[in-house]
């Protein structure tokens, strides 16, 4: 039979095989079926309980003949198994179709709910106990741990410190202390935490890490070399990141500020830490950018500190970020905004002179976009594209690299980049040279010179200013007299009512007085100082020769004397020389040594300059001097209360005057008179009391005046006899005409 049903497998194909069942040769070889089982099992009628238990009784008959062919394993199972020999036939099928005939309600209904609802809930609850569980801090609670650290520190009372900081940093963004150990609800109790951890924390972490002083600052010893650092790391970053954004919610500039002095003591744990560096560096080049002095003064120590330590790291990223920050910050330019510009010039130069190289990179970039933007406009000349270059970004920016350049000088790598950017001012200044924006040539001559002074490079600023005085009429009467001076620090360009100020030709004198004086002075030991000074006199010389006006005229007579005379004070130094013009060595070893020594123009300047500062800081304090002086006020009546006090005082003499004056009767002037009138007061509203009461003052005695004066004019009656006189007139004189003799 078995071979039969074998044969029949390997017959059958995959579909019939699929069909047929999954039975396995070995069933039927153990268990033969008859043609009425096969019969029944083609029909497969459902299975009743009679025949559930005759397989029960079939599988006993099974384990009794294994008895026989596996005594062993037989011997197994009834040593470990003994249920499972020892079964009754009748099964619990009986209580189990019981059981499963009728349902069974639930003990507990269960209401619908949804998921959402269910894992809110959980949440809610989670921070009730949360909230039940936070300890609250108080004073005692903070006084209890400065004692204990400052006596021995350990890292469980470092967390229980950091904890309580963390929950005090939540709460100034609204957070609250929900989700930490600790709450601090009151405000003087967070003020004291806050005091605690800035004074104490950085001494605890230098002894419970065991850290000695560093003797050697040239060799950098970070937090992270002690073998404490594994187990109190999580702590360390968790204050640290604490502090950052305690640092981002501060507006108070006190407590900005000893913030910042905190975390310039903790910038080597920063180091250690690089994405809490990276949220730090935000910080501070906010701060430097956009806080005030104090708060800016700390930043850039702070990022000085972190580029020396770990230049390679950061100090591309930094230096990247402080430029942009200084481009955004420099926008507009105002008297209060000028020295945080000059401040950010100052501390991004100490920055790139870290590193020449990579200045070098970042200052060939943005050099060559200034040119870009030059070009730009000198080609496609359009309003937008002279705009982009014209404006107070551009210049500030033309300002820091001649700065950057001339106190890195020298320096073989950044050499290159000076004649270039030379060339980028010069084409600003040519791009529109016109009269309103004379400003804006003058700080772009202001900063060739200091390249120019600080590279030993000659560049040619003088014929920019010189060209000034052949443009603009001195002479001219200016067109509307000015209120207040115009500063040329904080402006690039002039409206048209600017021009027609007085103000206006007195500022740019000022300006062209300045700035030719600081160049000959750069340039007043300079061999060739004659040759150099030559087209400045001849046109000076002719300036004051048609200029007639003294103020104007003043100044420039005097800056042409110091150049004469400093002039030919190189002229008579250079006829003793021995050597010729060759000779570069020697050139500049004169050079040098007439720098020394001194030359008139050097000396008046050094004078000029003392006087000039003090000048610029009472220009900027004034209105705080005028704020000081005591002045004494006058206090004038107005004009009505002293026409009533008038009406009073002579009501008894003229009762009949007054009465007229309260009703409607009098003369009526004319339409004409009136309207003309009304026009005069509103030209004239702008007078002040004071004019009106001078005229009042002074009215009855023109009055009087005029009288004798009309009286004197008028014409006099003429007697009879006169008007005969006057119509007889003077006698005729007839004399004889004398012909020539052509006629």
């Amino acid at each position: 039979m078995a071979a039969k049903q074998k044969r029949k497998l390997e017959d059958l194909s995959v579909d019939e095989f699929l069909v047929s069942g999954f039975e396995s040769p070995d069933e039927d070889e153990s268990e033969e079926e008859t043609p009425k089982q096969k019969k029944n099992k083609q029909v497969e009628p459902p299975m009743s309980r009679n025949e559930k238990k005759g397989k029960a009784s079939e599988h006993k008959e099974q384990l009794s003949r294994l008895k026989n062919k596996d005594p062993e394993f037989y011997k197994f199972l009834k040593e470990n198994d003994q249920s499972l020999l020892n079964f009754d036939d009748t099964d619990s099928s009986d209580e189990e179709d019981d059981e499963n005939k009728y349902h069974k309600l639930p003990p507990k209904l269960e209401e619908a709910s949804s998921d959402e609802d269910e894992g809110e809930e959980e949440r809610a609850s989670k921070k009730t106990k949360k909230a039940a569980e936070s300890i609250k801090v108080t004073d005692k609670m903070i006084a209890g741990w400065r004692a204990a650290l400052r006596k021995e520190p350990t890292p469980r009372l470092f967390r229980e410190v950091t904890q309580a900081f963390k929950a005090a940093v939540a709460t100034t963004k609204g957070e609250g202390g929900g989700q930490c150990r600790y709450k601090v609800a009151d405000s003087s109790v967070f003020n004291a935490l806050i005091l605690f951890c800035i004074r104490d924390i950085h001494m605890t972490l230098q002894k419970l890490l065991n850290l000695k002083p560093n003797k050697d600052e040239k060799k950098l010893v970070l937090p992270s070399s002690s073998p404490r650092w594994q187990r109190n790391q999580n702590d360390i970053k968790m204050y640290l990141g604490g502090v950052v954004q305690l640092l981002s919610c501060l507006t108070e500039t006190t407590v900005v500020a000893a913030v910042l002095k905190h975390v310039n003591q903790l910038i080597l744990y920063y180091l250690c830490l690089p994405k809490q560096c990276r949220h730090l560096l935000k910080q501070l080049l906010k701060q430097w950018s956009t806080g005030e002095e104090t708060s800016r003064v700390l930043a850039f120590l702070a990022l000085n500190k972190i580029c020396r330590h770990k230049q390679e790291a950061y100090l591309n990223l930094i230096l990247k970020q402080m430029y942009i920050s200084y481009v955004q910050n420099c926008k507009f330019t105002s008297p209060n905004a000028l020295p945080m510009i000059n401040f950010m010039q100052r501390t991004l130069t100490e920055m790139y002179a870290l590193d020449t190289q990579a200045t070098y990179q970042q200052a060939f970039i943005y050099i060559r976009q200034l040119a870009i933007h030059l070009r730009n406009a000198m080609t496609m000349k359009k309003k937008e594209t002279y705009q982009s270059v014209y404006n107070w970004q551009f210049i500030h920016c033309l300002f820091l690299w001649c700065r950057v350049l001339s106190t890195l000088y020298p320096s073989d790598v950044l050499q290159p980049l000076i004649y270039p950017l030379c060339q980028v001012i010069l084409g600003t200044i040519k791009l529109v040279p016109t009269s309103r924006y004379y400003p804006l040539r003058m700080h772009c001559c202001r900063a060739l010179t200091l390249l120019s002074s600080s590279t030993n490079t000659f560049v040619p600023v003088l014929p920019f200013l010189v060209e000034i005085f052949q443009q603009v009429d001195f002479n001219k009467k200016p067109g509307r007299m000015s209120k207040k001076p115009i500063n040329f620090a904080v402006i690039l360009k002039l409206n048209k009512v600017n021009l027609m100020e007085k103000a206006y030709k007195d500022g740019l004198i000022d300006q062209l007085y300045d700035l030719m004086l600081e160049y000959f002075h750069t340039q007043a030991f300079s061999i060739g100082f004659p040759e150099l000074a030559l087209p400045t006199i001849i046109q000076l010389k002719a300036f004051l020769k048609e200029c007639k006006v003294a103020n104007y005229s003043k100044p420039m007579r005097q800056l042409l004397e110091k150049i004469q005379e400093n002039s030919s004070y190189i002229t008579g130094r250079r006829q003793k020389a021995a050597f010729g013009v060759a000779d570069a060595a020697a050139v500049a070893a004169w050079e040098k040594q007439t720098q020394q020594e001194g030359t008139p123009l050097t000396r008046y300047y050094s004078q000029w300059k003392k006087l000039r500062e003090k000048e610029i800081q009472l220009e900027i304090s004034g209105k705080e001097r005028m704020e000081d002086l005591d002045l004494p006020e006058i206090k004038r009546r107005k004009i009505q209360e002293k026409k009533a006090e008038d009406k009073k005082e002579f009501k008894d003499l003229f009762q009949s005057d007054s009465d007229s004056d309260d009703s409607d009767t009098g003369l009526k002037i004319k339409s004409k008179k009136s309207n003309q009138e009304s026009d005069e007061d509103e030209d004239f509203s702008d007078l002040s009391d004071e004019e009106g009461l001078e005229e009042e003052d002074s009215g009855d005695e023109d009055d009087n005046e005029e009288e004798d004066e009309e009286a004197s004019k008028a014409p006099q009656p003429l007697s009879s006899a006169a008007l005969i006189k006057l119509a007889e007139g003077e006698e005729d004189v007839v004399e004889d005409l004398q012909l020539s003799d052509e006629d």
